[in-house]
């Protein structure tokens, strides 16, 4: 699909320079940036982030701790 953009022209030379380094086109640069951008700031990306932080650590509450926030809530009107 084409897709008409304005970006600045320090973002267009620099993206030119990249493309012409990596051998690719202008538009598969650009691509591959939004790409990139979707996988770090889409709807995933956070539960991606926690699946990846809980596979090597805990989400464990401390069992001190788990008693005081019982103790409080016991106390709470719901």
């Amino acid at each position: 699909m084409k897709v008409a953009v304005s970006i600045p022209d320090k973002v267009f030379t620099a993206a030119d320079e990249l493309a012409k380094t990596l051998r690719k086109s202008r538009s598969e640069v650009y691509a591959d940036a939004l790409a990139e951008y979707l996988d770090t700031h889409g709807a995933d990306a956070v539960r991606k982030k926690l699946d990846a932080l809980y596979s090597v650590e805990s989400s464990a509450v401390d069992s001190a701790l788990e008693r005081v926030q019982f103790e409080v809530l016991d106390d709470e009107a719901w």
